[in-house]
């Protein structure tokens, strides 16, 4: 992953200052404005997907002149890769492991909103006949997990908890399309998913809870980034597209059903789990702050114990905007 991103030096001039715009670290200025956003996201991606569907975040950027493309990727990483690529301006939410990984491999990263914690949005299934009772016997099994994903860390938290480490256990590192058919298969002793993949196999397969983030297993926030680049020529951009985000987490949990049923038409999925899945989601969106990424070292440190990273990564060493209002 390392030879993807490129090693950039974070640019740091005054001036960067903008009406809508207000960073934690300047960033320069670019005199013309963007003509497009290029916004990433995943399948999971709910507020974006809403945002997608609607129209909304189209319609109130047409007074600036600025048109709306959209780009799906697999997960969070290779969404990252093109961020940093310069493929996309705008990544939608992404678990909070996946910035940790791309800092690994020398991006430079602006923060521009978070989702409050939602502990209970990722677990570790086992099939409903398992003899699986414990974490400590996860030992000697096979794990299905997406890699560098908010699953990971869950998995790492989850087997140091159960007197385990990574080597004790046989990963199987598969996308979450893949990951769910090699659990439903019986190919794998147990998966670690996030909604709504998780909530859909529950109720299909009727698979079993072994182990959430709560209790202080793994908060897993999502964060929403930018590029240096674009943050600095686009700031009434991300501003707006801040505003929009948090309008519709607090319309989603304000509105659960109907929510539920437009996310299951646009997934492909029973509504009913969708319900479930926007039940232990926060989607709570807020401003980033350095105490707020406290967390973003210990997951860093603890892939990096387990030699999953390849250098140690500073996680405060970021960017990060936050709103005029801030």
């Amino acid at each position: 992953m390392s030879r993807i991103f490129s090693r950039r030096s974070l640019i740091r001039v005054a001036g960067a200052a903008a009406a809508a715009l207000t960073l934690a670290a300047t960033l320069p200025v670019h005199a013309q404005s963007p003509e497009t956003v290029r916004i990433g996201y995943q399948r999971s991606s709910t507020l974006i997907a809403l945002l997608k569907a609607d129209g909304l975040l189209e319609k109130a950027l047409a007074p600036l002149g600025v048109k709306v493309t959209w780009h799906e990727f697999t997960s969070g990483l290779p969404l990252l890769e093109a961020l940093n690529l310069g493929k996309i301006d705008v990544t939608a939410d992404v678990a909070d492991t996946v910035p940790v990984f791309a800092q690994a491999a020398g991006a430079k990263l602006v923060f521009f909103a978070e989702e409050a914690p939602s502990p209970s949005a990722q677990a570790i299934l086992v099939p409903e006949g398992s003899p699986i009772a414990s974490l400590a016997e996860l030992k000697g099994k096979k794990i299905a997990v997406t890699k560098g994903a908010g699953s990971h860390y869950l998995l790492l938290a989850a087997l140091a908890k159960g007197g385990l480490t990574f080597k004790d256990i046989e990963p199987a590192y598969l996308t979450p399309a893949d990951g769910r058919a090699a659990f439903v298969g019986g190919n794998v002793d147990a998966w670690v998913a996030w909604d709504p993949f998780l909530a859909t196999t529950q109720a299909q397969s009727k698979a079993r809870i072994l182990a959430d983030g709560t209790n202080g297993l793994a908060s897993y926030k999502r964060y929403y980034l930018t590029s240096e680049e674009f943050a600095a020529k686009g700031a009434p951009v991300i501003a707006l597209l801040f505003e929009q985000l948090k309008a519709k987490g607090d319309w989603v949990k304000a509105n659960p059903k109907a929510a539920a049923a437009e996310l299951a038409t646009l997934w492909g999925i029973d509504p009913a789990a969708v319900e479930v899945a926007d039940g232990r989601r926060s989607y709570k969106v807020g401003a980033v702050t350095k105490n707020g990424l406290a967390e973003q070292q210990k997951i860093a440190d603890a892939f990096l114990a387990e030699k999953l990273l390849p250098r140690a990564v500073d996680t405060s060493a970021v960017v990060i905007w936050q709103p005029a209002s801030q």
